[in-house]
C-alpha cells in the first residue's frame, strides 16, 4: 500500500469516528432534552421535599405517590401526639390518648423499610399499651409487629393473619392502621370525579366539598380477605386519600374513612382529622391530630421490644 493508499484509509477512519461519536453524543442531548418516559422517577424523592404528583403518572405511581405521603416518608423521621374519640350508636363516647414515632431508613444493608411506633398514654387503663412495626423493603417480606401489653407485661407477635383484627378497639384493623403498604392491592383507575362532601357524623363539618379527584378501585391480593374491595377519592393535585369506601363480599359497602390533611410546617403535610365509621356496628372511631414535629433525630434503637418495656410512658 503507498502513501496515497494510506492517507485515504486515514480519512475512511477519522470520518467513521467523527460519524460514531456525532451518533452518541445526539442520544446524550436527546437523553437531556426529552422529559422523562416514567413518572416514577419523580415518586421517591430526597428527604426534605414533599412528594408530588406528576401529570402522566399511571395509577399504580400515582398510589405509590400515596403511599409516600401516607407514611411521611419524605422526612427523616416523624413524631405526632394527638386524641383518639370512640362513639358507639347510642352517642356513648370514649377518649384516649397516643404518640406516634416513625422512623424512614431506607436500610438496603439490612432491608429495612421504615419503623413506627404507636403508644397510648391516657387513660390509665390503657396507659402503655403499644404495637411495634418494623416495615422491610422487599414487598415479599412480612412485616414484624409488636403488641406490647403493660397490664401482664407481655410482648406478643402480631401475625399476618390478624391484620384483619380490630386496632386496639377501634374501628381501624391492624392493617389500616400500621401495615398496609402499595405491593397489598391491585389498583385500577374508575374516573375522574369531584368529590361530593362528606358530612361528618362525629361534629357535623362538611369535609372536601368540590375537590378534584381521581376515584380509584383497589382490590386485596389476599384471598377471602375481609373487604372485597375499596373505592378510593384521592387529591388531583396531591394524591392525598380524602376518602375511601369498603365494600364486602357481597358488594355492599360496610364502613368509610374520611380524611383531612394539615401543614404541620416545614414541607410536609400529613393526616390532620380521620373519622371511620362502621355500618355493620354504627360504631365510629376519631383522630385528631394536635402536633406533628418533622426531624427531630429519632434514634434506631427506640423502636425496639427493649423500648417497649422499660419506656414509662
Amino acid at each position: 500500500m503507498n502513501k496515497e493508499d494510506n492517507m485515504n484509509e486515514l480519512k475512511k477512519v477519522k470520518h467513521r469516528f467523527f460519524a460514531v461519536t456525532l451518533f452518541f453524543c445526539s442520544l446524550s442531548l436527546l437523553a437531556v432534552l426529552s422529559p422523562p418516559l416514567l413518572a416514577e422517577e419523580k415518586v421517591h424523592e430526597k428527604h426534605g421535599k414533599l412528594t408530588r404528583p406528576v401529570a402522566g403518572m399511571s395509577v399504580d405511581e400515582f398510589m405509590k405517590v400515596y403511599y409516600q405521603i401516607k407514611y411521611v416518608k419524605d422526612c427523616r423521621d416523624y413524631y405526632c401526639l394527638g386524641g383518639l374519640y370512640l362513639v358507639n350508636k347510642n352517642g356513648f363516647k370514649r377518649e384516649r390518648r397516643w404518640d406516634r414515632y416513625r422512623i424512614i431508613l431506607d436500610d438496603h444493608k439490612n432491608g429495612i423499610d421504615y419503623k413506627d411506633l404507636i403508644v397510648f398514654t391516657q387513660p390509665q387503663n390503657v396507659k402503655g399499651l403499644a404495637v411495634l412495626t418494623w416495615t422491610y423493603l422487599d414487598p415479599n417480606r412480612d412485616q414484624d409487629v409488636w403488641l406490647w401489653l403493660p397490664s401482664l407485661r407481655k410482648i406478643r407477635r402480631v401475625s399476618q393473619t390478624e391484620e384483619d383484627d380490630s386496632f386496639l378497639g377501634t374501628d381501624w384493623t391492624y392493617e389500616e392502621c400500621t401495615t398496609r403498604t402499595w405491593e397489598d392491592e391491585i389498583y385500577r383507575l374508575l374516573g375522574e370525579e369531584s368529590f361530593p362532601g362528606y358530612t361528618s357524623k362525629y361534629n357535623n363539618s362538611e369535609f372536601n366539598k368540590g375537590v378534584a379527584c381521581y376515584l380509584v378501585e383497589a382490590k386485596p391480593k389476599k384471598k377471602d380477605w375481609y373487604y372485597l374491595k375499596r373505592n378510593i377519592f384521592l387529591n388531583k393535585d396531591t394524591a392525598q386519600n380524602i376518602f375511601e369506601e369498603l365494600y364486602d363480599s357481597k358488594g355492599v359497602a360496610f364502613k368509610t374513612l374520611s380524611r383531612l390533611w394539615g401543614d404541620f410546617g416545614g414541607p410536609y403535610v400529613t393526616e390532620d382529622y380521620i373519622e371511620v365509621v362502621d355500618f355493620r356496628t354504627d360504631h365510629m372511631s376519631i383522630i385528631d391530630v394536635e402536633k406533628v414535629v418533622y426531624d427531630q433525630g429519632l434514634n434506631e434503637n427506640f423502636f425496639s421490644e427493649r423500648t417497649l418495656m422499660r419506656t414509662k410512658w
